[in-house]
């Protein structure tokens, strides 16, 4: 079991010695300086901090450095009651940040912009890609996005269309149209100048809640402030033991307390990056990388796991009969039968330190089928062209380009129904009814969004040259093939034209004059079979 929590040996020996506020462990890396007095360390990181140095007027303007004190809200197991652990928490923390941390565009934007309007900017853009999206992911996003738009006014004098064809693949498609909102309001309202404090951030741009605007306030402007997301989340509760639903508003409040009481006040933004960088790469969800933690020695769920090894270890040497060492006390939360911040659940030996946090179990997704037509025709450059019609402005798919669709919960369960259905629809969006049976059969695409799983039963429609003398709603148009690839479209059309493409060939091998030559084949066999051991036998 200590294996899978990154722990090497059952046999702890230092444990009490950490209990009562050493300030080094034996397992753990070297301070980068000798301990000073806590007011003392912070000047001295402070000094350390070029981001700090370079940006130290302007944050002084907008927020205080002054040392954020202890927490004295919280019950005090969930808490850290002393000066001097959150300093050595602090130093040890930069300290593996500033030796591991990854180089990533926004983080090196951040340090080296001097304007603080597109340094603002950039940094917010970057956390809104963040959301929900992984780093490798987001990268080459941001760095096109950057470059086409590299400030806020280029931003704002974007069309949505273009915006949301920047997005196109990236998921969560809303996000790119408040990104494009914000920057207008900014440029409308506020003179072009981003909002310099993270209150103002909060309160003036769409789409920013409260992380973001800490994240954008912390690492732009230099703000003394936590932020909380997903991996702080996992770290705080870990390290502070806080085991009730990490979604409760008890717990959401707690953590953010702790987020405050735990910010270093010279570097604020390179504090919350380290934490999340911690949770992304070390006290990650399954098999958390323990050994390699910097701050483990003020980790309540590590000591509980080393304490289970003792006392296992401490059975094993009296069954031996050799005299077990002295059993370490671990401090539990005293207020455990009434406290909001401790589990309501067992303690699982198997899990250890992943006993921590707790999450509601999460809701199904939500089951959908489509019926989607791909209706095609041959362009005036020979090469083939889609018809595509422009999503609502609000929805899953804002403002996106889809193929026509209609929801099959609207539709009778019968395949004929649901083709003269769809024949419907199209008729309607191409300003003349479809006569005959014209649809396709191609297939089915499963696309996996948020919280829904949509399954797309796709026909195709080949339109002869005379249908683009029809009228058709300004939310209708024709594309083509190479230009679909870089249209803001979903993942979910790139897939279906995908199974069209080699449906084509199986709509071939299925034709009439295909089927009946099968059917002839399979009878044929039986008969040649029989031929063949016939054959033998008269051998």
């Amino acid at each position: 079991m200590w294996l899978s929590c990154g722990l090497p040996s059952p046999f702890f020996f230092l444990l009490v010695s950490l209990s009562q506020g050493a300030s080094c462990h034996a397992d753990d890396p070297p301070p980068p300086h000798l301990p000073l007095p806590p007011l003392r360390r912070v000047y001295s990181l402070r000094q350390r901090a070029t981001t700090f140095e370079r940006f130290g007027k302007e944050a002084s303007k907008k927020g205080s450095k002054k040392e954020p004190s202890v927490g004295t809200s919280l019950p005090p197991y969930h808490n850290f009651r002393e000066p001097a652990d959150v300093g050595r928490l602090r130093t040890r923390l930069l300290s593996w940040y500033d030796l591991e941390k990854r180089e990533l565009p926004w983080r090196t934007l951040a340090q080296i912009e001097t304007d603080v309007n597109i340094r603002t900017y950039a940094v917010w853009v970057s956390e809104v890609m963040l959301q929900q999206t992984q780093v490798a992911t987001v990268i080459d996003y941001y760095k096109k996005w950057l470059k086409r738009w590299p400030t806020v006014a280029d931003l704002a004098a974007a069309t949505l269309e273009e915006v949301n064809q920047m997005w196109a693949g990236l998921g969560y498609y809303s996000r790119g149209k408040r990104l494009h909102e914000g920057a207008r309001k900014v440029v409308s309202e506020l003179g072009g100048r981003m909002p310099d404090t993270a209150d103002e951030l909060l309160r003036r741009l769409p789409g920013v809640g409260r992380y973001t605007a800490a994240a954008v306030g912390s690492i732009a402007l230099g703000h003394v402030t936590g932020a909380v997301d997903g991996n702080v989340i996992r770290v705080l509760c870990r390290m502070r033991a806080v085991g009730a639903d990490c979604t409760s508003p008890a717990v959401t409040e707690a953590l953010w307390a702790l987020a405050n009481t735990l910010v270093d006040p010279g570097r604020p933004g390179d504090f919350n990056q380290a934490m999340m960088e911690l949770g992304a790469r070390v006290c990650t969800p399954k098999g958390p990388l323990c050994q390699q933690c910097p701050v483990r020695s003020h980790c309540h769920s590590y000591l509980k796991v080393h304490a289970r090894q003792e006392q296992n270890s401490r059975k094993f040497l009296g069954s031996k009969g050799t005299k077990p060492p002295a059993l370490p006390d671990i401090e539990e939360c005293g207020a455990s039968g009434t406290c909001r911040l401790c589990p309501t659940e067992p303690w699982d030996e198997e899990l250890g330190v992943q006993n921590f946090p707790r999450k509601p179990a999460k809701k199904p997704p939500r089951v959908e089928r489509t019926l989607t037509c791909v209706p095609t025709r041959r362009g005036g450059d020979g090469e083939d062209e889609f018809l595509l019609v422009k999503g609502p402005n609000k929805g899953l798919l804002a403002g996106l380009w889809e193929f026509p669709s209609v929801p099959l919960a609207e539709v009778d369960d019968s395949e004929k129904k649901q083709q003269a259905a769809l024949c419907a629809h199209l008729g309607n969006i191409l300003g003349a009814p479809l006569t005959g049976n014209p649809l396709q059969y191609a297939g089915e695409v499963l696309h996996v969004f948020s919280h829904i799983r949509r399954t797309y039963v796709v026909h195709t429609l080949r339109l002869g040259g005379g249908d683009e003398a029809r009228p058709r709603p300004a939310n209708v148009r024709w594309i083509g093939r190479s230009a679909l690839r870089e249209a803001a479209v979903s993942a979910a059309v790139k897939k279906t034209v995908k199974l069209c493409d080699s449906a084509g060939l199986r709509n071939q091998q299925s034709s009439p004059h295909a089927e009946r030559k099968k059917d002839d084949d399979d009878r044929k066999k039986p008969k040649r079979r029989h031929l063949a051991a016939a054959r033998r036998k008269r051998r």
